[in-house]
């Protein structure tokens, strides 16, 4: 029944609509994964670092499924960020794709075990660092002159990643990767990079992840030649164009074609 309100003119209007709250706001898919990767790895970490038994214990066990697929390691069920990506799906009617996002942030979270293994310095994962932006770094830290940093085995390797076509195959060279970034101790966005595996998963985006991977190591080569350069405002350059960096939500130009 609608309710009348009398006005100063004796005429009736309506009684307004109570106003209903917002929607609460939807991460595309591929952030949403990035997002639970993210925030599971940012709690371990200190963790880590700061020595807490807990933490050594879990990092150990998520060693263990490095380079394997999610159901291959029945005793990671449940932890390495599979949990977290669980309360940000709830209420989720409309994502479809939920063992490509397990799958994505389960490799992502293991691989950054490995490669924080035995390293109390600093953290692996650094948002600032993209998967062809650490192979540019390392290629670089193996002395390589420019012109010879495109014939590089460290590139090829990265390239094998691009051409991979199984996500076992993606695994084991991401893995081979992983152990040379562990031996430099150069960290990598594991964060982005889950975000990055969900879309590969996806035949129609695949493409895409591989464009990304190619362009971010020709980005930060660009970049990198500016280095210690003093630029137009009087900062220094950086190895990444942050120009064209991922958003907080590691979206920015890696998001999508």
């Amino acid at each position: 029944m609608t309710t009348t309100t009398p006005t100063t003119t004796g005429a009736t209007t309506s009684a307004p609509s109570r106003n209903r709250a917002p929607a609460a706001e939807r991460l595309p898919d591929h952030r949403l994964v990035a997002r639970a990767t993210g925030t599971y790895i940012a709690r371990i970490q200190p963790q880590y670092l700061s020595d807490a038994s807990s933490a050594v214990a879990e990092l150990a066990r998520l060693r263990r499924g490095a380079g394997k697929r999610v159901h291959q390691v029945q005793d990671l069920w449940g932890i390495g960020g599979t949990e977290e990506l669980a309360r940000l799906l709830d209420g989720r009617n409309d994502f479809i794709r939920f063992e490509y996002a397990e799958e994505a942030v389960f490799l992502a979270s293991t691989l950054w075990a490995l490669h924080q293994q035995s390293g109390r310095d600093k953290g692996m994962h650094d948002r600032r660092q993209n998967l062809g932006g650490a192979v540019r770094t390392l290629i670089r830290l193996k002395g390589a002159s420019s012109e010879d940093e495109e014939d590089s085995p460290l590139r090829k390797r990265l390239v094998r990643v691009g051409t991979a076509e199984s996500l076992s195959s993606v695994a084991v060279r991401l893995r081979e990767i992983v152990l040379l970034l562990r031996g430099a101790r150069e960290p990598l966005d594991y964060a982005r990079l889950a975000g990055q595996l969900y879309r590969w998963q996806h035949r129609p985006d695949r493409a895409g992840v591989q464009r990304e991977w190619g362009r971010e190591f020709h980005l930060a080569a660009a970049s990198a030649t500016r280095k210690g350069k003093p630029t137009s405002d009087g900062e220094t350059g950086d190895a990444i164009d942050r120009t064209l960096a991922p958003d907080e939500e590691y979206g920015g130009y890696a998001a999508g074609e």
